[in-house]
């Protein structure tokens, strides 16, 4: 590198760090809808796990979570562009966790350039000094997005298991109206009988509304919303209509969870046609390999 790049890399540096103290230190009005939006206790939920005060007592130390409320207090709201929290609702992971996620992958990001550059130089092979540097940046924009793709990605796996078990709940809530339970009644009973995630949270949302005095279906509601299934919404609304005009539900009930049923058997279904199609690709190509060794030695004869 020759004393001009590096005085300009240099100059490069020094004045994008001057910006960033300006922009850390210059006073700015705060956003009301982001202030309020932090405060609100619904945007923190418990890991699920053996119990929520075991989750308690491993998480609330940990060191993710203590970044995760340092950027929080620190770092502006717009910095985290966008915050997926129906995906940590239903995956049960906090925002501070979140955020912590996302600081310590940009700052991995951020060093995993130096470290190979340094070893690059060990060996005899360095590198430019702009390599490192805009690699560092780049590096750590791109890891920075790495957990909205993780909470996306499991969040997707968590909802069709969700709806997998939703459609069993759904078939002993019916089982339960036809043996002569009220709604409620067997809204209560069928959460309690399964010991997966999905019976848990259902059981501790109409245990919550129990407690409230609210309308099952209503917290029912609220959790389809928060957590972004529009399955457990279709529930709710069957158990409105029963507990409004006490209408006979067992046959909608039935109807949803055979729709449940199907749904999933789709999906599945078009997973396996789409692992097919790219199982052709391959199969294809050794075909083309095998018939190009075939026709090989009557070329080379033809032009020999």
């Amino acid at each position: 590198m020759t004393g001009l790049q590096l005085a300009l890399a240099s100059g490069t540096l020094i004045g994008l760090a001057f910006a960033l103290l300006v922009w850390r230190l210059a006073p700015s009005d705060p956003d009301l809808v982001d202030a309020l939006d932090r405060l609100s206790p619904d945007h923190v939920v418990p890991r699920h796990g053996a119990g929520a005060q075991d989750a308690e007592d491993t998480e609330a130390g940990s060191l993710v979570d203590r970044i995760g409320v340092w950027a929080l207090k620190n770092l502006p709201g717009g910095a985290w562009a966008h915050t997926p929290r129906k995906d940590l609702a239903i995956l049960q992971i906090s925002e501070t966790r979140f955020y912590g996620e996302k600081v310590v992958w940009a700052l991995l990001g951020l060093v995993m350039p130096p470290l190979l550059a340094s070893v690059f130089g060990l060996i005899g092979l360095p590198l430019p000094f702009v390599i490192p540097t805009f690699g560092s940046l780049a590096l750590a924009a791109l890891f920075w997005f790495m957990p909205n793709y993780n909470a996306t990605d499991d969040a997707k796996k968590a909802r069709i298991e969700f709806n997998r078990a939703l459609g069993a709940y759904v078939d002993m809530v019916a089982t339960g109206v036809r043996d002569g339970a009220s709604g409620q009644q067997a809204l209560r009973a069928a959460a309690e009988v399964g010991d997966k995630w999905v019976f848990k949270r259902i059981e501790s949302e109409l245990r919550r509304a129990r407690y409230m005095t609210r309308a099952p279906w209503d917290s029912l509601h609220d959790l389809a919303d928060e957590l972004g299934v529009t399955e457990l919404d279709d529930l709710a609304d069957i158990m409105q209509q029963s507990g409004q005009d006490g209408s006979q539900i067992y046959s909608n009930l039935r109807a949803r969870a055979a729709a449940l049923r199907s749904a999933m058997l789709s999906a599945e279904v078009g997973k396996a046609n789409a692992a097919s199609e790219r199982m052709y690709i391959p199969a294809s190509l050794l075909g083309v390999v095998f018939m190009a060794i075939l026709i090989a030695p009557s070329m080379l004869r033809l032009t020999t």
